[in-house]
């Protein structure tokens, strides 16, 4: 395993010769979650006002709030920052945010927001951000991923890296929330891995810096992360059987069921990265689904200690109106039944409040 202080300085080499392909870098998405505003803070205040580079962000935010942050990055840097609209236009030396409840979704020369399934349990998802951006761009995209928890941003940044672009991330040990970042460094061949007061600075140094990339090497995997920017396009409205066939050619059904619509999931294996996804459109990492299971387990759990409550309720209502009528064996039935209840209702919440 990679250290997680290991720093890659390949673009702070001489450049290679002109014979060779250079590509400007200037298209940069980051994402990041838990602790990720005070990260954004700093980062954009290291950037300058004439970052020949355009900035797309995506922070995990709740879809029912609004989202203060281009109003936070505006005061913290020189760059203009402004929730993305869709439809519009790419310009240099500006910050795109994805808003709440919409996937942030490049395109050449333009930005576009959906509302398409959640990715990763969330919408935005900086998956999303980063696929698109490297099946747009390829060799112009540098990923950044930062703080968060889970692994969001790790399957994108391999997609970056595989179109030959640069895979950036916050050192895991600098890290408010060190899950996000220290995923992408175990499952992707990063190319720095630093400090978060480093990553503002080498923004600048690799938006004037051609990138030197060599030539994609076709893993296997290359395919299959172009396959699935294509079926989430596809998933809106299309045939089922179309999409259905899709996935089959860049996985395979498995046992599992997708936590948000019930249906099958597809696992998806991407280099060392094992992803799920439904026809619909739903996808997550193995971290995501195993959380997204635990919630629905919890919620059926305490569902069931309020549901043996209530029938407790109910039996000792029913043994109560049978003893005002003088029938004491109804009554003393019922309020069997209603102790019992009671009784497995009280173990089920001990045993979820000890867990």
């Amino acid at each position: 395993m990679i250290p997680i202080t290991w720093i890659s300085f390949r673009h702070q080499t001489p450049l290679k010769s002109e014979e060779n392909k250079m590509t400007a870098q200037n298209v940069f998405v980051i994402g990041a979650s838990a602790g990720g505003v005070v990260a954004l803070k700093r980062l954009v205040g290291a950037l300058s006002p004439d970052l020949p580079a355009a900035i797309f962000v995506v922070l995990h935010v709740r879809s029912d709030t609004e989202s203060l942050l281009p109003r936070i990055l505006n005061s913290s840097g020189p760059l203009k920052a402004a929730h993305a609209v869709d439809d519009q236009i790419i310009e240099n030396s500006k910050i795109y945010i994805a808003p709440p409840d919409h996937h942030l979704v490049l395109e050449k020369d333009r930005v576009r927001l959906t509302r398409g399934p959640k990715e990763n349990r969330h919408r935005p998802a900086v998956d999303v951000l980063f696929r698109s951006a490297a099946r747009a761009y390829g060799e112009q995209v540098v990923g950044v991923v930062l703080t968060g928890f889970l692994d969001d941003g790790t399957a994108g940044l391999m997609s970056i890296k595989l179109r030959g672009g640069v895979a950036v991330i916050q050192d895991p040990a600098d890290a408010q929330y060190p899950a996000m970042p220290r995923s992408a460094l175990e499952n992707v061949d990063v190319d720095y891995c630093m400090p978060l007061d480093e990553i503002g600075p080498l923004i600048v140094q690799l938006a004037v810096t051609p990138n030197g990339a060599d030539e994609i090497k076709d893993q296997g995997v290359n395919e299959s992360a172009k396959e699935e920017v294509e079926i989430k396009s596809v998933t809106n409205g299309a045939n089922e059987t179309k999409v259905e066939e899709q996935l089959d050619a860049i996985g395979k059904p498995s046992h599992l069921s997708c936590p948000e619509c019930g249906g099958i999931l597809w696992e998806i294996e991407e280099g060392r990265l094992v992803r799920f996804r439904c026809h619909v459109g739903h996808a997550f990492s193995p971290a995501s689904l195993a959380q997204d299971q635990s919630e629905s387990i919890e919620r059926a759990l305490w569902g069931a200690v309020r549901a043996l409550k209530e029938k407790a309720i109910l039996n000792r209502n029913i043994s109560d109106r049978a003893r005002g009528r003088g029938d004491r064996a109804t009554a003393a039935s019922f309020e069997e039944y209603a102790n019992e209840s009671e009784e497995y209702s009280n173990s089920l919440r001990r045993l979820m409040q000890d867990k």
